[in-house]
């Protein structure tokens, strides 16, 4: 191709001040800045953990809320539904303090007289609407409305939960049985993660024989049925708050030991750890200064998903008997007592069991939120 001259005019020099030579576009953020734009860009984590600051505040605050005790014990107003000041009037929400059934008979008078019988026969708080005569050849229906509070007396009390079959208030103990619930899980897991965190660290920065010795405890340990491990606990500590957390602890801790090994060994022969070796720095301010800060992204997600698991564990240890005792209640116990009467008195087991779906879903959201805001690969 021929060489064109071009006019020296079409070319523009740039130009270039020195003080904004050097200047940088981005600002600059340390690691958690960063972490937090990212997760704040993160609808569902921010979604689940405002669920979850709602139901800690209610765990604390919910017990005193009304007037009754949490072992407050009246037979006479046993298992009263739901009734709620100012909502009793809507008729599409379960919260008017009465109990609906559907009667059928041969006859319209049979179908009443069925409908009586199953509400103490106390006609003047039972509302009938007939669905079907039983004109036609079919059988007669009824749909039969109990106000209950009226019927024992109730009528200026409100049980926002209802009642148990001691008359106890379920608003009460469903918001200390969280309270309990989260107490245990948060307990376990944070002491699964200041051992798995020591266990794995040292195992991973010493090496060699201390690190073939640890594992192999690990290996034993994980040999070992966890669930085997737990029951064996609680029956030799009688169930409680204490055994039930010492339970959840001896085993618990083994994945968080793990993984903080496998990022150790990672970590440990890196440039600044030598540079801090080089400069005489112990070992435990090695550990605790250079190599524990660079995994606390792992730590704190791993802890997340560590305490639905815990929950989700008590919660099941309790519902085959061997979690709390009586009178003390949490999440797991309170759906066991419902789940006995579930198909004559469901709101017993319906709301625990909302609460504690919405706890393990909340803490496994924002647990995903804080992996994906933690992780660099993930910088837009």
């Amino acid at each position: 191709m021929a060489n064109k001259d071009y006019d020296k005019d079409l070319f523009v020099p740039l130009e270039r001040e020195d003080d904004t030579s050097e200047k940088i576009s981005r600002p600059s953020l340390t690691f958690w800045q960063d972490s937090w734009m990212r997760l704040k860009k993160n609808t569902g984590a921010l979604i689940g953990a405002w669920v979850l600051i709602i139901i800690t505040f209610m765990a604390l605050a919910g017990p005193f809320f009304n007037d009754y005790g949490f072992d407050e014990q009246n037979l006479i107003r046993s298992k009263l539904p739901p009734k709620v000041q100012g909502l009793e009037n809507i008729d599409w929400l379960p919260f008017q303090g009465t109990m609906h059934r559907t009667f059928e008979a041969e006859t319209l008078e049979d179908a009443k007289e069925d409908a009586i019988n199953r509400f103490k026969r106390d006609e003047e708080n039972i509302e009938m609407t007939v669905v079907d005569d039983g004109s036609n050849g079919g059988p007669a229906i009824v749909d039969a409305e109990f106000d209950v509070y009226a019927n024992q007396g109730f009528e200026d009390e409100y049980f926002w939960f209802g009642t148990d079959t001691l008359g106890r208030d379920q608003w009460t103990r469903v918001w200390k049985g969280t309270q309990i619930s989260l107490y245990i899980a948060v307990l376990a897991a944070f002491i699964d993660m200041v051992i798995g965190v020591a266990y794995g660290g040292i195992s991973a920065y010493y090496g060699g024989r201390v690190d073939d010795y640890m594992q192999r405890i690990i290996e034993i340990l994980i040999g070992i049925p966890n669930l085997v491990v737990v029951i064996l606990m609680i029956l030799i500590l009688s169930p409680g708050i204490l055994s039930i957390t010492i339970a959840l602890t001896i085993t618990g801790w083994i994945p968080m030991a793990r993984i903080i090994r496998g990022q150790v060994l990672k970590l440990k022969n890196q440039e600044f750890v030598l540079a801090s070796r080089t400069l005489g720095a112990s070992d435990s301010r090695i550990i605790m200064k250079q190599l524990v800060p660079n995994v606390t992204g792992l730590i704190v997600i791993n802890t997340m998903f560590t305490i639905p698991g815990a929950i989700f564990f008590e919660a099941f240890l309790s519902f085959i008997g061997l979690g709390l005792q009586p009178p003390v209640a949490s999440l797991g116990t309170l759906i066991d007592e419902g789940f006995q009467s579930l198909q004559t008195f469901p709101y017993l087991m319906i709301y625990p069991a909302i609460i504690i779906s919405l706890i393990m879903i909340a803490f496994n959201i924002v647990a995903d939120g804080l992996r994906d805001a933690f992780d660099p690969k993930m910088r837009e």
